[in-house]
Formats: structure tokens, sequence, C-alpha cells
């Protein structure tokens, strides 16, 4: 699922998702700066809030400088060498506070979208991909990148419960992360989880797109579009799908609540699809 150069190069951004990256990074700023104390846990994470916040506000950092073509390297893709990257990081930047840090986040996310701005508009006729912590990405789905990124540390989950507040992932968001969810699937697969299966999935979000999963051999492929013949096809509401990819919700408990259905030759399938991937 990859656009042509020529879209790279000159086409804007798929609608709506500008708007929900200046918009998310508005969400977090409002939630940060409610903040009394940044010093109080992110649940299920070894951070803070702040060094929550710190991490959004670097991040964006990054994905703005990458977007004006700029080389940053960060890790090489595994789960490891991020974390690692994210610990070097944190430990240099010392800034925690609620204020700071959100003024960070919105204008790194301004930037990001001005370079995505003058890209669109730009003559030349090469533009080659831009290597990211999770590989060579067009602009189109590192914009997608920066969303997901941050409804998944910021407004959209981590800081969300850190201060008590409901997330603010919708349907709408979930269809935009989908190029970034996409093109990421193939680096993030667990090589032992998938050494043993051949299987064919369908995953279909509930009044949303569908996609194809094939595995084989210990190779996979993704698909934007579903797979004659699956073994398997996976019914999901798009935020617990999002969630569980993002290693953010136990999908036992999504199916037990009824946000999963499963059917097909191998319905049996359906629970060992998200212990396929690592979340990124």
């Amino acid at each position: 699922m990859q656009p042509t150069a020529q879209q790279d190069i000159r086409g804007p951004l798929p609608e709506g998702l500008a708007r929900a990256i200046r918009e998310t990074a508005g969400d977090i700023a409002t939630l940060l700066e409610s903040a009394s104390d940044t010093t109080v846990p992110v649940p299920d994470s070894q951070w803070t809030l702040g060094e929550a916040a710190a991490h959004l506000a670097l991040a964006n950092e990054l994905m703005a400088d990458l977007a004006a073509g700029h080389e940053r390297p960060y890790g090489d893709g595994t789960p490891q060498s991020l974390a690692a990257a994210n610990a070097q990081a944190l430990d240099a930047f010392a800034e925690r506070g609620a204020q700071p840090l959100a003024s960070m986040i919105t204008e790194q996310a301004d930037l990001f979208l001005d370079a995505m701005d003058r890209a669109a508009n730009d003559e030349s006729t090469a533009d080659p991909a831009l290597v990211t912590p999770l590989g060579p990405m067009d602009r189109h789905v590192l914009a997608s990148y920066l969303l997901t990124h941050m409804l998944g540390h910021g407004h959209g989950h981590d800081l969300a419960r850190a201060l008590h507040r409901p997330h603010m992932i919708d349907r709408d968001r979930v269809g935009l992360c989908m190029p970034f969810m996409l093109s990421v699937m193939p680096r993030v697969v667990d090589a032992a989880a998938t050494a043993d299966l051949a299987a064919r999935y369908v995953v279909r979000l509930r009044g949303g797109a569908a996609f194809g999963v094939g595995l084989g051999d210990g190779a996979v492929h993704v698909s934007p579009t579903p797979l004659e013949r699956p073994d398997c096809t996976i019914l999901i509401e798009p935020v617990t799908f999002l969630l569980i990819a993002l290693g953010r919700r136990n999908p036992w408990r999504a199916i037990g609540r009824g946000q999963v259905l499963a059917w097909g030759r191998k319905p049996w399938l359906a629970p060992r699809f998200p212990t396929l991937f690592t979340a990124p």
C-alpha cells in the first residue's frame, strides 16, 4: 500500500489528516495544561506523566525534522533499540513541565505540517523515501505515523489514563492511522510466533476498511484489500483494533465484550492474530 512517487511529491495529505494531527496535538496540550502534577505515573508504564509528555514532544520534533528531509537516526526498528533510543533521548532532555511540553508538542506538529505543505508544492521530480525509526516511508505514511503515535501516547490513551480522562480516539482518527498500520505490520512481525503458521486473514473494521494478511514460510504479506478465500475473517470495532494493535488493550477482554467476532474455515485463528505482531 504505497502511494506513487508523484503523489508523495505533490499531493496534499489525505482528507482530514492534517486537521486530525493539529487537533490531536491541541487536545494533548489542553490535557497537559490541566495537569497540576507531572510526576504522577502513567498506568501500565514505567514513565511518569512528565516523561510521557517529554517523549511526545521529542517524537514530534523528530517527525518534523524527518518531514523536512533531515536525517535523524533513531534505533534500528526493533522494540529493544527503540526503547533504548527513547531512554537516551529522555536522559538528555530535562524538561518535564506541563506548559513548556504542551507548547513544544503543538509547535512541532505545526512545523511538521508546514514541511508537508512545502513538499506538496515542490516542483522537483524526485522524492526519496524518508528513513524513520520504523523503516522507509513516504510523507503520507509518515503523517499517519505521527497521528498514530500521538493517539497512543497522548490524549488518545496514555496521558488521558494518567489524568483519569476519557481517550479521544474515534473511528475517523483510526481510519487515518491505517496507512501507517498497514505499512508497518510486516516490520513488527514476531518471527517466532509466525514461524509455523500458514494462514490467510481478513480483518474488517466495523463500518470501515478491510485488509488482508497472508502468512506462510515465515513471510508476511499485507494487502490493503481483503484476500480471497481467507481462513479466518475478523470483524472488530475500529477503536478496539487500534488499541489492541498498539498494545493498549487486552484482546481477550475485547473478545469477551463482543468487540471482536470471527468466522471462516478456521475461526479459532482469530485470538492468535494479535500475538503475531509486536506493538510498535
